[in-house]
């Protein structure tokens, strides 16, 4: 079975957002753990947590994927943003114990003209502050396009800020199709060969999600600009092979295409269809 989402609303809490995936024929979904844009937290209610793991057993949905704010940078220059990304993570990853097979996933941050060494130094920081050893959330780093001073933009880099985790055991990463692709990752003329380089970096048992967009932008543009799935650079054919290679076909996929549910509805089932094929 393919386990493919899209990012949903957290606007009227779990349990709509479970009824929304079912309604739509997602097996799984993202979410933003709060305002993308912002630092504020809504309570998150017992009883509207447990309603949402109900749908989750009579719909057949897992693999929830929480996402950290845009904001969150933990290699920021300015002290104060780090402390931002810390406190936040940490509560993050504090309330997320009450969700069950649940992997929290961010951007790993921009090291703005400090270097590529001082940014992976310091997001590697930041986690060894927040991850504890009987947490059972995973905490997923984010594959990026490269744009400005982001880090993670290589294979490198991102196995770089894994060897300084203390216990990067709790640790794996999101491949998200249309950073790589803007990163310089030819996943529709060479995925194999894309996968076989982050299996010599990093290891291919670190890979616990995917991200599924096109690009707007052409190979190695460094822009990140998402587009719906056939729709853009990457290619249909390309998603074809995608969710039916062998080393990604296990894991869960969440669509992060610009649609509002109907759409997502659309590209569920036309990716569940090429799946079956």
């Amino acid at each position: 079975m393919l386990r493919i989402g899209c990012h949903l609303s957290f606007s009227r809490g779990f349990l709509a957002m479970a009824g929304d995936a079912e309604k739509i024929g997602a097996t799984t979904f993202q979410f933003f753990t709060r305002n993308p844009r912002g630092g504020a937290a809504k309570n998150w209610e017992q009883e509207d947590i447990q309603a949402m793991l109900d749908v989750f057993r009579r719909a057949g949905i897992a693999k929830p994927l929480a996402h950290a704010p845009y904001t969150l940078n933990a290699c920021a220059k300015d002290g104060n943003i780090r402390r931002f990304a810390r406190e936040t993570m940490a509560d993050d990853l504090k309330r997320l114990e009450r969700i069950p097979d649940v992997m929290y996933n961010f951007h790993p941050g921009s090291h703005v003209g400090q270097g590529t060494e001082e940014g992976i130094r310091l997001i590697a920081d930041t986690l060894n502050q927040v991850l504890w050893e009987e947490m059972h959330t995973t905490v997923l780093l984010e594959t990026m396009a490269g744009k400005g001073s982001e880090v993670g933009r290589s294979f490198q880099e991102l196995r770089a800020i894994l060897d300084r985790v203390e216990l990067s055991h709790k640790m794996g990463i999101c491949l998200d199709t249309c950073h790589v692709w803007d990163g310089g990752y030819d996943i529709a003329g060479d995925l194999d060969g894309v996968l076989g380089e982050f299996d010599r970096e990093i290891g291919l048992e670190k890979l616990k999600a995917v991200h599924l967009n096109d690009s707007m932008n052409p190979f190695g543009s460094h822009k990140d600009r998402h587009e719906k799935i056939g729709k853009g650079c990457i290619g249909l054919e390309a998603f074809r092979r995608i969710v039916n290679h062998p080393a990604l076909r296990g894991l869960p996929f969440y669509l992060e295409t610009p649609n509002e549910l109907e759409g997502y509805q659309e590209e569920i089932a036309m990716l569940k269809g090429m799946a079956a094929g």
